[in-house]
């Protein structure tokens, strides 16, 4: 599936094209980038984004700001570093450097072209630190681009819904049996931020993140000042804006009608039709297939709870881990 052929079918459904007719490069172009800007309100939209993107990086030990977006040379700046080559539209990981390679980053290097992102995980799952394999990308390249160091970076998330911090070593830099241990971390709202009177303080790991996000990039904050761990973050996927008409559309199931009739929904006062069989017809097929995806994405309501980190007397905390499981 491609734009074009969404646009064509949505154009259709309107009555300003005929069977067999093809719009001209004008009406696609208008229609194009109205279905572009419909992804970008989807995503603001609640349960109509179907992935979860896992944000993974390591603690520089003492810092407590980092930066997410697309410039590699801000301040600790949170994406990847790997080595890899593309053939086609499809990239080979042979190693990771930093990071991890993940669905929706965009990637950074010599002979890749601008906008070139992973759409699909392949024989690489993702989402873990040294995973190696192919992915999917959104550009189908002539030329294969050799082996190299590529940048990856995330799109700015429009917030962080969780996190947990990884210890894989105890104290004295011995490794955790098991692979590790995950601790919770609350994200918290800025009043939060700002009635925590030390912000430096001293921690072995931290309890609680604040994310101020900005245009194209978002700053991320982290309490207790820490001193080890591997945070991952959680964050609704941003639909991606395509580059042309022509760019393979890679959604799931169901998504291709929401968007056909949507977009047809939205098409129908740009071309002056005010039939209101016509629109309510639509209208009605627009909401059912929202609705039908919403369904399938909806989650269970979470139990209301406090944050750990949040109250002021001592809650359970796997602190103990530092001192070999002994109580001092």
């Amino acid at each position: 599936m491609q734009p074009i052929e969404i646009i064509s079918r949505a154009l259709k459904d309107i009555g300003a094209l005929a069977s067999g007719e093809t719009p001209t490069a004008d009406e696609a172009q208008d229609a194009f980038d109205m279905l572009n800007d419909l992804l970008d309100q989807w995503t603001n939209e609640d349960m109509m984004v179907f992935n979860v993107t896992e944000i993974i990086f390591p603690i520089v030990p003492g810092q407590v700001q980092y930066t997410i977006g697309p410039d590699p040379s801000t301040l600790n700046f949170i994406g990847a570093a790997f080595t890899g080559s593309i053939a086609g539209n499809v990239l080979t990981v042979s190693g990771i450097q930093s990071g991890a390679v993940a669905q929706g980053q965009t990637l950074q290097g010599t002979g890749i072209l601008a906008g070139t992102k992973i759409v699909q995980n392949l024989t690489g799952a993702g989402g873990n630190v040294n995973e190696v394999g192919t992915y999917l990308l959104n550009i189908n390249y002539p030329t294969p681009v050799a082996s190299q160091v590529i940048t990856a970076y995330y799109q700015k998330p429009l917030g962080i819904d969780s996190a947990y911090v990884r210890i894989n070593t105890n104290s004295n830099g011995t490794p955790i049996i098991n692979g590790g241990l995950d601790y919770q971390i609350a994200v918290i709202a800025l009043d939060d931020y700002n009635s925590i009177g030390l912000k430096t303080l001293n921690g072995p790991w931290p309890k609680a993140l604040y994310f101020n996000p900005n245009e194209e990039s978002g700053n991320l904050f982290l309490w207790p000042n820490p001193a080890q761990g591997e945070v991952h973050m959680f964050a609704s996927t941003i639909f991606r804006r395509y580059e042309s008409i022509n760019d393979t559309v890679v959604l799931p199931q169901g998504y291709s009608m929401a968007l056909r009739w949507c977009l047809a929904e939205r098409l129908m006062p740009m071309y002056g039709k005010s039939n209101q069989a016509q629109m309510a017809m639509i209208n009605a097929y627009a909401a059912q297939a929202k609705a039908t995806i919403k369904r399938t994405n909806m989650k269970p309501m979470q139990t209301a709870r406090f944050s750990d980190a949040m109250l002021s007397n001592r809650q359970k905390d796997a602190g103990w881990i530092l001192s070999g499981g002994f109580f001092r």
